[in-house]
């Protein structure tokens, strides 16, 4: 399924069935323990790789329960360069078992004129999300 927020600007491929939530300016996609998370937002400067410790670590180790940097690395999708930054840290406590899942994070930085969009694909650590993560980066489209 295409997904594209009612005031545009981009779209982007999500599987199909997957619950969709909506908090501000974020837009989440789960099922089970995967999740991908889209957000806009103006700016007039795309954060880089030299400046990702002093711009965006320091709101990821505030976010992200038991955070641990992976690496930052330039890759290429349909949409254009984007800045990838590797994390992971701690799932929330399930609401019924209580249960914490260590989560592997891929945070796609893809800017474009004065907007930048953040599209974070996240699930268990050695689960095999190379392809699919892949198949939902290089969906992006700006429009």
């Amino acid at each position: 399924m295409t997904f594209s927020p009612p005031a545009g600007g981009f779209s982007v491929k999500v599987p199909e069935g997957w619950a969709r939530s909506t908090a501000g300016v974020a837009t989440s996609f789960t099922d089970k323990l995967n999740r991908i998370q889209v957000q806009v937002s103006s700016t007039a400067t795309p954060v880089t790789a030299q400046n990702v410790d002093r711009q965006l670590v320091p709101a990821l180790r505030q976010r992200v329960p038991r955070f641990a940097m992976g690496k930052v690395s330039e890759v290429s999708r349909a949409a254009g360069r984007a800045l990838l930054v590797t994390y992971q840290g701690d799932s929330s406590p399930d609401p019924v078992t209580g249960k914490v899942v260590r989560d592997a994070f891929e945070l796609y930085l893809f800017h474009q004129g004065s907007r930048e969009l953040a599209l974070t694909l996240s699930g268990p650590t050695n689960a095999d999300n190379v392809d699919p993560w892949k198949i939902v980066s290089d969906s992006v489209r700006w429009r």
